[in-house]
């Protein structure tokens, strides 16, 4: 900043101070008008996994409200079919393997897990660059006070711990899932973390990340705020909250057990009522954007994807297609249900318009879906990508329209399917064996998509 000297006072350094002080003052006073926005993120929630997806058994009240308040997505997915990719793409608002390195759940201890994490692990690099992240700090620019409460899994290095992109606050935990109740991961190391400070809290994890959301929204009412509950719930362990006594070891820690999923749910939805009623009490309700999603389908065996096909890890529709719901009273009108084809990404070009921030439209790959919601606008057509490696397995896919092409590389061998999901949501009438022209241009367009994003590092 420059040193502005007043032409009517001798004293300079003093105006100086004065516009230094107004620089602060500024962001505060563009953000003022500007929502305050809550994401909710559940960990490995399958498309059917709630009671407004169509749940058999799980009761979720409070979500469904949420839903009944607000808009429902029926063809909203995940960026990746894990964790820290999809997580990538929020904090980036681009595709994850611009990145590198990340397209695959970082492992246990801050393992790669295919060839360029491993890379990127031995240099003790193996996480997200505070430099590409746009999320938190493009809100902080404009005024918001941002907060994220849960799982991160973006990286253990101490130069990945949130704080250093500019949150003001975290609680939570670095790895991919914790014990929900002595917070360790298998390994036993501790991981529990309060801003950079590692701490030990007793409790159930769900409740803890609820606690200290609600602690965040009372404390800045009176000023925008973001913040992003980064909820485990529903991943492995799959521990009830009455399961303190459960014995949970690295031996069965993926050990599914369907009631206890059931418990693991209903209990999420008790605990986005109870965040849902601090928002009401504190008074902000009306000028809050609240978002419930999920970071990619669920676990195998264990999530309901309904009448999808696959799961977590695949990028068959129960891998990647996920709730969204959104709320935003007096903008939003309740009841609604989309069918506009939408991804992670957008939720971060949705944020930053609401906040009124400005980026480069070629810095963002996303899609301005709340803007979409508001102005009752006509669905578009999109044409969206996917890739997702693991050692020697990659997934990707492309969908553009409602045609999706899917493919699985593992080892020397490949498999490819075509899918009209206006016809086949299920996936299961399979198009490519009559290798048409579609098959052909979809698989061209997923050549030319990958050669777009290689990664920056």
């Amino acid at each position: 900043m420059s040193r502005v000297v007043c032409r009517n006072c001798s004293r300079g350094s003093m105006c100086f101070l004065w516009l230094l002080a107004f620089a602060w003052i500024v962001p505060a006073v563009r953000g003022a008008d500007h929502p305050n926005i809550v994401l909710i993120l559940a960990d490995d929630l399958g498309y059917g996994d709630l009671g407004c997806y169509g749940h058999p058994v799980a009761k979720t009240p409070n979500i469904d409200q949420l839903a009944k308040q607000g808009v429902r997505f029926t063809q909203h997915y995940s960026n990746g079919p894990e964790c820290s990719p999809t997580r990538t793409a929020l904090l980036t608002g681009r595709y994850q393997q611009r990145v590198g390195g990340l397209e695959c759940a970082i492992g246990t201890g801050n393992v790669g897990r295919y060839d360029d994490a491993i890379r990127l692990a031995e240099q003790h690099d193996l996480g997200l660059p505070v430099g590409q992240a746009v999320l938190p700090g493009t809100l902080k620019e404009v005024g918001y006070s941002c907060g994220v409460f849960g799982k991160w899994h973006l990286g253990y290095e101490p130069k990945f711990n949130p704080m250093e992109y500019g949150w003001d606050e975290f609680f939570g935990y670095l790895g991919g899932n914790v014990h929900y109740f002595n917070h360790r991961e298998t390994s036993d190391v501790h991981v529990l973390f309060d801003g950079r400070q590692p701490v030990t809290r007793e409790g159930y994890m769900t409740h803890l990340i609820t606690d200290e959301s609600i602690a965040f929204i009372k404390k800045q009412r009176d000023k925008p705020f973001f913040a992003y509950v980064s909820h485990e719930c529903p991943h492995f362990p799959f521990q009830g909250p009455k399961d303190e006594s459960k014995v949970v070891t690295k031996e069965n820690w993926m050990e599914l057990n369907a009631k206890t999923y059931v418990a693991m749910l209903e209990d999420l939805d008790s605990e986005v009522g109870r965040l849902l009623t601090a928002i009401d009490q504190a008074g902000v309700a009306k000028n809050t954007v609240v978002v419930f999603v999920s970071d990619n389908g669920g676990f195998a065996g264990a999530g309901n994807m309904g009448p999808l096909r696959g799961s977590k890890s695949t990028t068959f529709e129960g891998g990647i297609r996920v709730p969204l719901i959104i709320r935003w009273p007096d903008r939003i009108e309740p009841n609604q249900t989309s069918d506009q084809v939408s991804a992670t990404f957008d939720l971060t070009k949705s944020f930053l318009s609401l906040a009124g921030a400005d980026l480069p439209e070629d810095q963002l790959d996303g899609f301005d879906v709340i803007k979409h919601i508001v102005q009752k606008s006509d669905d578009v057509s999109r044409t969206l990508f996917w890739r997702g490696r693991r050692g020697d397995r990659a997934w990707s896919a492309v969908r553009d329209g409602d045609m999706k092409y899917v493919h699985k590389r593992e080892g020397g061998s490949s498999e490819e399917w075509l899918f009209d999901l206006s016809k086949d949501i299920s996936e299961s009438n399979d198009l490519a064996i009559k290798r048409s022209p579609k098959l052909m241009r979809l698989g061209k367009s997923l050549a030319d998509w990958d050669a777009d994003v290689k990664p920056s590092r």
